[in-house]
């Protein structure tokens, strides 16, 4: 993942670790002051919460802890790898589309952030500007050519709404 992806995780662990799950465990608490937990539904409820995120806890420790960053910007961006934004060409169709190879936890395809390991990533790695190729879609063999491949933050692309224009194609 980027370092930036590492420092999401990082945040959003450190959020739910202090300041949610104190803020429910208080509400559990104030639930449970109430009296008859079998029938408390507020106390149930917090309860539940505090499963969820302590499950979501121990993911994100997992992750954290089994992270590989890579930054892709100090990479050579004359081949396709990871971090790498990718316009590639539909030798059927003429369309375009443009991608960015990310990490598992980073990605969004319908955002044209795909993860490294998705078919599409692993037919691009190692490609560069020109080269054909010929990739096993869910919807069917497809054969693209790379148009152009550049280094776009993934982090600014998903505060923007993904179009040509963000990666300065024309």
């Amino acid at each position: 993942m980027t370092p930036r992806g590492y420092d999401e995780l990082l945040k959003e662990f450190k959020y739910l670790k202090d300041v949610e799950k104190p803020r429910v465990n208080q509400e559990k608490q104030r639930a449970a002051e109430l009296g008859d937990r079998s029938e408390n539904a507020e106390y149930h409820a917090a309860k539940e919460k505090l499963r969820h995120i302590d499950k979501r806890l121990f993911y994100l420790s997992s992750m954290i802890q089994k992270a590989q960053m890579i930054d892709p910007s100090t990479l050579d961006h004359s081949r396709a790898h990871f971090g790498a934004t990718i316009r590639i060409i539909d030798q059927e169709s003429d369309d375009s589309f443009t991608y960015t190879i990310c990490g598992t936890l980073e990605s969004e395809p319908e955002n044209g952030l795909i993860s490294v390991h998705s078919p599409l990533a692993r037919a691009l790695f190692g490609k560069g500007q020109g080269d054909e190729f010929t990739v096993i879609l869910p919807h069917g063999k497809k054969n693209y050519e790379v148009d152009l491949i550049t280094y776009i933050d993934i982090y600014s692309l998903k505060k923007n709404h993904r179009n040509e224009s963000d990666y300065g194609f024309y």
